[in-house]
């Protein structure tokens, strides 16, 4: 809002709220990187502090008619708005501390890398979007990784299930997934980056689990 709430930008501004018009909300997630949440609406006008109050919606590309959902829509709509933030801050990190590499393939093409989570971030205790619980890897690796058929351990070697070991159809099986069975995974330059052991074996006890 500025120092003057009166302001020609700041008129424009208590306008979309008045008539709930959507706006565009760019909201830093690392330095240089913008994601806009598409659409935002103003709900809370407050000059005296010379704050607003807004409600993040979900679907990015809404267009400029869009209506203000409901109350309670709103507010369900900004958690899920965080969690998509919160997702592209963490890939960030994860990516940067592994030189934006695979940490299995050592692909080094960020637009076909993912951060996953090593344990899942609905776990209150150990799920936390910090590098030590993240895994940069491509977006069929992270498959693989979220349903089980590779697992790592706790000394950071990779296995692959026994059920994708037994296939024998096409090349990628042969030499994307299966050569890596027993291979060790790419470390990050920094110590304290490096993925967390107790976490490591917490999530290799589901891969057993799951054969």
């Amino acid at each position: 809002m500025g120092t003057d709430p009166n302001s020609a930008d700041n008129r424009w501004l208590r306008e979309a709220m008045e008539s709930q018009t959507p706006i565009i909300y760019f909201l830093g997630t690392s330095p240089g990187h913008y994601q806009p949440i598409i659409p935002t609406f103003i709900f809370g006008w407050h000059p005296e502090r010379l704050r607003v109050e807004l409600a993040f919606g979900s679907v990015v590309g809404a267009s400029a008619q869009a209506a203000a959902p409901a109350t309670r829509e709103r507010r369900y709509a900004l958690r899920e708005v965080k969690a998509r933030l919160h997702q592209a801050s963490f890939r960030d990190a994860v990516l940067a501390a592994y030189g934006g590499r695979c940490a299995i393939s050592h692909l080094p093409e960020p637009r076909l890398l993912d951060a996953a989570h090593i344990i899942v971030d609905a776990h209150e205790e150990l799920g936390q979007p910090i590098i030590s619980n993240g895994l940069p890897l491509t977006k069929i690796h992270h498959a693989a990784f979220d349903a089980n058929l590779i697992g790592i351990d706790a000394d950071y070697r990779i296995h692959v299930a026994d059920r994708l070991l037994d296939i024998h159809d096409g090349p990628f099986l042969e030499l994307g997934l299966k050569r890596i069975n027993d291979t060790q995974i790419e470390m990050p330059k920094r110590v304290q980056d490096r993925p967390d052991r107790e976490r490591l074996a917490i999530r290799f006890e589901q891969f057993k689990n799951a054969a």
